[in-house]
């Protein structure tokens, strides 16, 4: 499924872009007649959260926690729903969310924490390309799953006699696979585009990962056409899915409106409001980030938004999703009284 090898090789990505000597100790004099008076970039440098020292223990003690909770919580979810009596298409799917938020938890926060005990802020040049072809992909994914699962929603408030037969094994599992394969394209493209840019150093990502923002900002090439380019894939990966919610989400009101209990639809919509908060902040923090890649806020700005779908986002998955939906709750706290009861 991961063509990332494939594309840095036809790419060029197999070696660094050829720079103007810039900083001897994260670079190395090029070999060959054509590359006599040039320097290959061999790595970056993170800049992290923090300049301080001072809060360096804090911040990993926080993060550390913040991680944990992750593993912890969206590990206990994925064991939960997975339990028989939790067998619709919908905890499938929350699954499907939980794994991906561990995952792109895993790729970020890990190396993140090791800046924060100790100078070991460089990344190399693949290792960079790397971490933002997973972040991507992780991402991009993430962004359809929300998609499918208001569809789901829709299918099951708005046609619930057909429920089953619409959303059947097969029909979300190739939901999930869709998502996936159009999450690896994206991810090929953006971080090829990306690593084909000619960096002039000096090297330092002021950012805490490899991202699309700061690496851009390091170019020195004209990337104008890249970020018309990043802005049709942000259109593509966040408004397009979030334009399909939208439009689940106005049948789903509609028909929840009809419903004559005032208990009904309060049941109705308390099943959707949990995705909904999941989705503003999801969609919301992405597309500030990624709209307009080199847009000038402030370094915390950009910062907190990049946490939110990395780091926070993630961790909160658990919390709203169990607190909220009594099903799971109720799951949850028979398998914590016995845990040999299935």
């Amino acid at each position: 499924m991961f063509w990332l090898p494939a594309a840095l090789k036809h790419s060029g990505l197999t070696g660094p872009p050829v720079l103007h000597p810039v900083d001897s100790s994260h670079m190395k004099t090029a070999e060959g007649p054509e590359l006599e008076n040039h320097t290959l970039l061999t790595e970056f440098v993170l800049s992290g959260l923090s300049s301080h020292p001072e809060q360096q223990n804090c911040l990993f003690f926080s993060f550390s926690l913040i991680h944990t909770f992750t593993l912890a919580g969206n590990l206990l979810i994925f064991l939960v729903t997975a339990h028989p009596t939790l067998h619709m298409p919908m905890y499938f799917f929350l699954r499907v969310l939980s794994f991906l938020d561990i995952s792109i938890a895993s790729t970020v926060v890990p190396k993140m924490l090791v800046s924060f005990l100790s100078e070991g802020r460089r990344i190399s040049y693949v290792g960079c390309a790397t971490q933002l072809y997973f972040v991507i992909f992780l991402g991009a994914t993430e962004c359809y799953i929300l998609a499918a699962m208001a569809y789901d929603r829709y299918v099951a408030i708005c046609n619930p006699l057909r429920y089953a037969i619409i959303m059947n094994n097969k029909a979300r599992l190739s939901l999930v696979l869709l998502s996936c394969c159009s999450g690896n394209v994206v991810s090929v493209v953006q971080t090829a585009w990306v690593f084909t840019l000619r960096f002039c150093g000096p090297n330092k990502i002021n950012y805490f990962f490899c991202d699309i923002p700061p690496l851009i900002m390091l170019s020195c090439t004209d990337t104008s056409l890249y970020e018309k380019q990043t802005l049709t894939t942000t259109v593509l990966v966040i408004f397009a899915p979030f334009c399909l919610i939208l439009v689940s989400y106005a049948c789903i009101i509609s028909n929840i409106l009809k419903i004559s209990s005032a208990e009904g639809r309060r049941k109705t919509f308390s099943t959707c409001s949990s995705h909904l908060i999941v989705v503003t902040l999801y969609y919301g923090s992405g597309s500030l980030i990624y709209l307009r890649p080199k847009v000038n806020y402030s370094q915390d700005i950009k910062t907190f938004f990049s946490l939110i779908y990395t780091a926070i986002i993630p961790a909160l998955n658990p919390l709203i999703y169990s607190l909220r939906n009594k099903e799971v709750k109720g799951v949850l706290i028979k398998t914590i009284a016995d845990p040999r009861k299935k």
